[in-house]
């Protein structure tokens, strides 16, 4: 009985150390999140393009001035200014589609991803995307 109890104890112990490693900040998406690639001094704006070319994979459906998958960005902010509504509370699934409503099942897709990002992170979003004319 005293061996199972060492050998349960050796293994307690190099669980525990083994456990104990650095803990690494991810994205939505599992991808490891790199604190030193942001800046300090990136504005709203700049954050909001490294987050549609980069981990919010807005780029993939949509475009500066033409329809791919999703409508293009001058359409999404065209309308959302006339309409003054929230692309940040679209993208945090708290608004209706206002700009394309037949390709609302593939947006409600990359949800996901949009819901797990910051408030600040999806303000940065609206206010790059709102940048377009």
């Amino acid at each position: 009985m005293n061996v199972y109890f060492k050998l349960l104890l050796t293994l307690s112990i190099g669980i525990s150390i083994f456990s104990c490693g650095e803990k690494k900040e991810t994205d939505a998406m599992g991808n490891p999140i790199n604190q030193a690639e942001t800046s300090v001094n990136q504005t709203p704006k700049e954050l909001g393009k490294e987050l549609f070319e980069g981990k919010g994979m807005c780029a993939t459906c949509h475009k500066a001035d033409q329809k791919i998958v999703g409508p293009s960005i001058k359409d999404i902010s065209k309308i959302y200014t006339e309409k003054g509504a929230s692309i940040a509370d679209f993208i945090n699934d708290k608004g209706e589609p206002l700009v394309d409503p037949s390709q609302y099942d593939i947006m409600k897709a990359n949800f996901v991803i949009t819901k797990a990002m910051s408030a600040d992170e999806r303000k940065a979003l609206e206010i790059y995307i709102m940048s377009f004319e």
